[in-house]
Formats: structure tokens, C-alpha cells, sequence
């Protein structure tokens, strides 16, 4: 192959992985935009935290038990043809919730889009695994690990801009079917899966069930997940309240935040890169996130501070979802079953979406924002206490990608 043919393949290779990562940033601004639609939604419907936060984290139910399935699906369909699939899903549930009046068809559109979300959040990284080379896969995954951040600061940015919430659905659900467009002009077919009975996907998703450095990843991505939607669901509400900001100036403060958990991202690959152990890396930052809510919802800092505190937060954050996810071809038990472990992965990380909005909402309708700073710090020493028991040899020995000598 001669120069021009090299460039050009890797151009190939990179614009999929972006359209890949755009997947999944389109995928979580449909998290991040009932966030900032909060207001909106409180005075057009009525309703108080605790239904915000069952929105915000009310389709993420479907993935608490769907995600080891999909994974199965996507190892036996492929994941190009799954990514397609969960992006039209998503359009639907988007525009299904703009098109017909009423809080239960609201609630009925955020359940289709969490199957979508499952659907894309399994499927991308799956798919980012067969588009990359391996000497660039730890890149791919720190981009990749960037998705959830990004397309959060995107709600949270252009979301005041909207009048009206169903405009921003409706644009939502533009933005995930042109990603679905792009998909099969940009990454070729192939890759599709492999033949393989029902009983042999259940019997691989059972023997990834089983594996306890996989399940590990899995518990921790949950208690990350829940810190940081308990913090990030609310974070708009909150500014509003605390530093006395209009609702336009909340969203430009929650897109900073968010946005700065990209630092932690990409610090990840590099820190891994220079050696640095990956549980011992985990350790640290669930401990600042811990620390750090303390002083983000408890009424005892300066306002400026405070928010500093939040942007620490979201930062030494991103350290912990590209660490997870780079980690799951480690503890894959087979060749073939890193889909599946990621789908346990994703699983974790719903039910910590779960579990983050709509425990923080309910316990601050009925006991005020200190509150939650205890739930945060307890999911912290929890991940801590996880990542010392499960996790320990996680990276300790050189791989394959997807395979590991037992």
C-alpha cells in the first residue's frame, strides 16, 4: 500500500470513529436535555423533582435488565446493524414524546429512547472495537469514554435557547436519525455477527454474568453513574437556586461542568499510557468525587467555590467511564465476548442513572440539597471498597484485545 492508500485508510478509520462517538453524543443529550428542560417541564406540567428525575432516569430502566442482552444481540446481529437500529429507536421516542399532548406519552417517548440509548451505548463501542487498529484502540475508547460529558454540555448549552421543550425533543430526535444517516455511508457493512444458536448467546451471557472482574466494572459504573447524575440531574436547578442565575446562565454553567469531565476522559488514556495502575487511578477519583460533593451541596463554601468544586467533580470523574470501558476486553473470559461485557457494563451504568435522579430527587423534595452529599459520599466509598476487592489485577498483565489467557 503506498502512501496516499495509508492516509486515506486512515482518514476512513477516524471519520467512522467520530461518527461512532457522535452516537453516542447524540444518545446523551437525551439524557442531558430533560435536565435542562427541568423549568420547563415544572411549569407547563406541574410537577415537582421528584417526576423530573424520574425522567431524567426513567428510560435508563430498560437498561438495568437489558444490557447484558443487547450485548448478546450485538454479538450475534453486529453492531453496525444494532447502532442503526437504536439511533432510529431514539428518533422515535424523541418524537413521540413532542408529537402527542400529555405527561404519559412524555413518559412513554423517554422508554423508547432509553432502549435506544441501550441499543447506541452498547452497540458504538462494540463497533469502535472493529473499525480501529489495535495501536489505536485506547485512543478510540478515551474518545469514546467522552460521549456521555459531551452530549450532556450540548443539552445543557443549546437548551435555553428553546423556548419551548418540544422544539428541543423534536430537534433531538433531528440530530440522532442524521447521525443514523451518516452511519452506513461512512462504516461499510461487515463484521455482522456470528452464527450462533439462542442457547449459545445464553450460555455466553451466563458465563459473562459469572466472571467477577467483569461484574466489578459493572458495579462500579453504576455507583459512578449514580454520583454523577445525582449531582448533574440536578445541577441546573441548583445554580438557579444557589448563585441566584438566570435559567439561560444555569445551562451555560452546567455545559462548563460537563464539559470539563472530557479532561478526565482523555487524562485517562494517558495516565494509563505512563504506567499508572488502573484501580488505583479509580480509587482516587471516586474519593475527590466524594469529598467534593460535600462542599458542592452542603451550604458551606463561598457560591464561587462551590462551583469550583463542581467542575473538580465532573473532571477527576471522567477518569473512572474511559478506565471502565478500555478495561472490558481485560476481563472478557472468551475471545468473542467483549460485546457482552460491555453490555454488562452499560447495564451498571443505567441502573446507576436509575438510581442517581430519582433517589436525589425525592430525598431533596423532602430534605433539602445537604442531603444528598451523603448518598454521593457513601456511593464513593462503596466504588472504593468494590475496586479493592474485584479489580485489583485488572491490567496487571498484557493482553489481547478481547481475549485473556486463563
Amino acid at each position: 500500500m503506498n502512501r496516499s492508500s495509508k492516509t486515506r485508510a486512515v482518514s476512513t478509520r477516524w471519520t467512522a470513529v467520530f461518527v461512532i462517538v457522535g452516537s453516542g453524543n447524540a444518545a446523551a443529550l437525551q439524557v442531558g436535555k430533560a435536565a435542562i428542560a427541568a423549568p420547563l417541564l415544572q411549569s407547563d406540567f406541574g410537577v415537582g423533582l421528584t417526576a423530573i428525575g424520574w425522567l431524567a432516569g426513567i428510560f435508563a430502566l430498560i437498561g438495568v435488565i437489558g444490557g447484558i442482552p443487547t450485548g448478546a444481540f450485538v454479538a450475534r446481529f453486529g453492531a453496525r446493524r444494532i447502532l442503526i437500529i437504536g439511533l432510529l429507536i431514539t428518533t422515535a421516542g424523541a418524537a413521540l414524546g413532542a408529537a402527542i399532548p400529555g405527561l404519559p406519552s412524555l413518559f412513554s417517548g423517554r422508554i423508547i429512547e432509553g432502549a435506544g440509548f441501550l441499543l447506541v451505548t452498547v452497540a458504538a463501542p462494540s463497533l469502535l472495537e472493529e473499525v480501529t487498529l489495535p495501536s489505536d484502540r485506547d485512543l478510540g475508547f478515551a474518545l469514546w469514554s467522552c460521549f456521555m460529558p459531551v452530549g450532556m454540555a450540548v443539552a445543557m448549552l443549546v437548551g435555553p435557547l428553546f423556548e419551548d421543550w418540544r422544539t428541543m425533543w423534536w430537534a433531538s430526535g433531528a440530530l440522532a436519525l442524521a447521525i443514523c444517516i451518516a452511519v452506513p455511508l461512512v462504516i461499510p457493512a461487515g463484521g455482522q455477527g456470528r452464527i450462533m444458536s439462542w442457547s449459545g448467546l445464553r450460555r455466553d451471557s451466563m458465563t459473562v454474568a459469572r466472571e467477577w472482574g467483569a461484574v466489578g466494572l459493572a458495579i462500579t459504573f453504576a455507583l459512578y453513574s449514580l454520583m454523577f447524575f445525582a449531582v448533574f440531574s440536578f445541577l441546573p436547578v441548583l445554580l438557579t437556586e444557589r448563585l441566584q442565575v438566570t435559567h439561560q446562565t444555569a445551562g451555560l454553567l452546567s455545559a462548563l461542568a460537563s464539559a470539563v469531565n472530557v479532561i478526565g476522559n482523555l487524562a485517562a488514556g494517558l495516565l494509563l499510557s505512563k504506567g499508572f495502575g488502573r484501580p488505583a487511578l479509580l480509587i482516587a477519583a471516586c474519593l475527590v468525587m466524594g469529598l467534593a460533593s460535600f462542599g458542592i451541596l452542603l451550604p458551606m463554601l463561598p457560591d464561587g467555590a462551590a462551583f469550583g468544586l463542581c467542575l473538580l467533580f465532573s473532571a477527576v470523574g471522567g477518569v473512572i467511564p474511559a478506565i471502565l470501558l478500555s478495561s472490558a476486553p481485560l476481563v472478557a473470559p472468551a475471545a468473542g465476548l467483549a460485546p457482552i461485557v460491555l453490555g454488562l457494563i452499560v447495564q451498571g451504568n443505567n441502573l446507576g442513572q436509575v438510581l442517581g435522579p430519582t433517589a436525589i430527587g425525592g430525598v431533596l423534595d423532602r430534605f433539602g440539597w445537604g442531603s444528598a452529599a451523603y448518598i454521593v459520599a457513601g456511593a464513593a466509598l462503596i466504588a472504593v471498597l468494590v475496586v479493592a476487592s474485584t479489580l485489583r489485577q485488572v491490567g496487571a498483565e498484557r493482553v489481547n484485545f478481547g481475549v485473556r489467557d486463563r
